[in-house]
């Protein structure tokens, strides 16, 4: 009778913050922000026929397309009173159709593909159990382990959880990059979604290792398509002045995944680890068909010869400047790391990433140990952490971001010329360079205040929320110093960043094996200097990442604008 309860609570819980998120993005984004497009704007309407569209419009979905913005070569050649229809990938700067609503009409929508995606990978974690392996404990259950049902070892469970998802993902998610340049982005989000889920309820089906561990590599293979679509499409589709928050409230569907991802356990408890992962893969396909009633339709990837507003001189125009402008996938790979600001970005999001992933990984076996009576309170303290102190710190990072950038945009004392060579994307880097440096002490007084386990916690809470600020701010520089036509490249590039990263918790862990194995305990004496081998790894390791990264950023933040930046807005 207890379960019911804790499982009520645990969904009040998540909906809450689910609440609370959505609240905070929507305070960040003023209705000033929301009528920021020019008034010399061209309209088009697009009408849904389906009981989603009132929560979208009561009647329609509105979409302004700002002339100015959208200057291409056609308009070298017509009158900008022609009123003609551009597409965003034809467009210097590379911006596409803005959205009003972008909040629930965009963003919302794909951040809980994103959430589907995030439960989809890491569901697999708390649905085994290795427990009584030494004969000394009861036996788990085959219902609730999915190991045990299977017959799989710890070894076999580590390449599941590691490897054989990360292999393909991160070789995919160049590729996925390069689709997203030159397909529907909508229609990719869509079938990469449904792929995961499909993958998901084939492995709660699955009967054997071998089964498992084909549905997991396919899962990696859609999960790489995720976040270069969805970025692209914020990038292009959101106002400018709200990019950084918009890029924010998406990437906080990783900590909203990872806690969804926890209350599994609950559902296996009552349904068994069969069961709760045929439920995931439900709502993943919900979560996707809810993108393809919701988010309009991907103009900007569209054929040409399907816009009813551009006549056949304008189509020919376009269609050769697209062929004048087509490059091999190795030429799209260099032109995005071309720029100098773009290198610091990978760099610094590199070291960044590594620093995370050690938290993430390192963190727990840390805590656990040096509070062994809190072990419990440690759990519940970690995923309330990683919710709510991670979301508020991306919302805010964005928010502050953008505050920043049009901040100095609407500075009387600075001149138009300094504002040209100081361009307004880069100012938005400086909100990780200060959170990557608060992040570093703040991190260092958590991991040495094991007299106290509140005050540890309390340490751990400000460190998430100075450290999370990072994601939006750099997503939103990166995708506005490449050119447009590139940018799913790009975002791709910066998901294989992460995935790389993903080997310093394993050299950490190298590290420690054999620092603790170097140090004598077999009289005794030598415990508590082998105890102190993971902190000082953790303390050196994580700090030099986020100092470093913060000198990358800083460098990034300086960097000359890229050239295309510039001739665009001297355009």
């Amino acid at each position: 009778m207890r379960f019911p309860s804790r499982s009520v609570k645990s969904v009040v819980f998540l909906s809450w913050i689910l609440g609370c998120n959505i609240y905070l993005a929507t305070a960040f984004s003023p209705q000033s922000s929301l009528r920021s497009t020019p008034t010399s704007c061209i309209s088009y309407t697009c009408t849904r026929a389906s009981p989603f569209t009132s929560f979208v419009n009561p009647s329609r979905q509105n979409f302004k397309i700002s002339n100015h913005r959208f200057r291409t070569h056609l308009h070298a050649e017509k009158n900008d009173s022609d009123g003609i229809e551009i597409s965003g990938a034809n467009s210097l700067d590379g911006e596409g159709q803005k959205i009003e609503n972008w909040l629930f009409a965009l963003v919302i929508p794909l951040q809980l593909v994103y959430v589907s995606n995030q439960l989809t990978r890491s569901s697999i974690y708390y649905l085994v159990d290795f427990s009584g392996g030494n004969g000394d404990a009861v036996a788990p259950d085959p219902f609730r382990a999915m190991n045990v049902a299977i017959g799989f070892s710890e070894a076999q469970y580590g390449l599941l959880a590691s490897l054989a998802f990360t292999a393909l993902f991160a070789t995919a998610s160049l590729g996925a990059g390069a689709a997203a340049d030159k397909y529907n982005r909508k229609t990719l989000t869509v079938l990469s979604a449904i792929g995961w889920s499909v993958a998901i309820i084939g492995t709660s089906f699955s009967t054997t290792y071998n089964e498992v561990l084909f549905w997991r590599v396919a899962m990696g293979l859609f999960c790489a398509f995720s976040t270069p679509t969805a970025y692209t499409l914020i990038s292009e589709k959101v106002p400018t002045d709200r990019l950084s928050l918009a890029t924010s409230l998406y990437g906080t569907g990783v900590a909203f995944g990872g806690a969804s991802a926890s209350l599994s356990i609950l559902l296996d408890n009552q349904i068994g680890w069969s069961q709760t992962l045929l439920v995931i893969g439900v709502v993943g396909i919900l979560c996707a068909l809810l993108v393809g009633i919701i988010v309009p339709n991907d103009d900007s990837k569209s054929d040409v010869n399907g816009r009813d507003t551009v006549d056949i001189a304008s189509k020919q125009a376009l269609e050769d400047e697209n062929a004048s402008q087509s490059y091999s996938f190795s030429n799209d790979i260099s032109e995005a790391l071309s720029s100098t600001r773009a290198k610091w970005i990978y760099g610094g999001s590199f070291l960044r990433f590594s620093s995370g992933l050690c938290i993430g990984v390192w963190s727990a076996p840390f805590f656990r140990a040096a509070f062994p009576d809190n072990a419990t309170d440690y759990a519940v303290a970690q995923a309330f952490i990683t919710a709510v102190a991670g979301s508020i710190s991306g919302l805010a990072g964005g928010a502050a971001a953008d505050y920043i950038s049009s901040a100095f945009k609407s500075d009387d004392d600075i001149n138009d010329e300094e504002k040209e060579t100081n361009d307004l994307t880069g100012t938005r880097l400086w909100v990780p360079v200060v959170g990557s440096l608060l992040a570093a002490p703040t991190w260092y007084f958590a991991i040495h205040s094991t007299d106290s386990f509140q005050v540890a916690m309390i340490w751990l809470t400000i460190e998430y929320l100075v450290a999370e600020c990072w994601f939006g701010p750099t997503i939103s520089t990166l995708l506005s110093t490449v050119p447009s036509k590139i940018g799913g490249t790009a975002q791709g590039l910066f998901t294989l960043t992460g995935a790389i990263a993903n080997l310093s918790p394993t050299l950490l862990g190298y590290l420690y094996g054999q620092a603790s194995s170097a140090v004598p305990t077999t009289d005794g004496t030598d415990v508590s200097a082998a105890a102190e081998v993971l902190p000082a790894l953790l303390t050196t390791g994580v700090c030099f990442g986020y100092i470093t990264s913060a000198f990358c950023f800083a460098m990034g933040a300086r960097s000359a604008p890229p050239l295309a930046t510039t001739n665009s807005k001297s355009n």
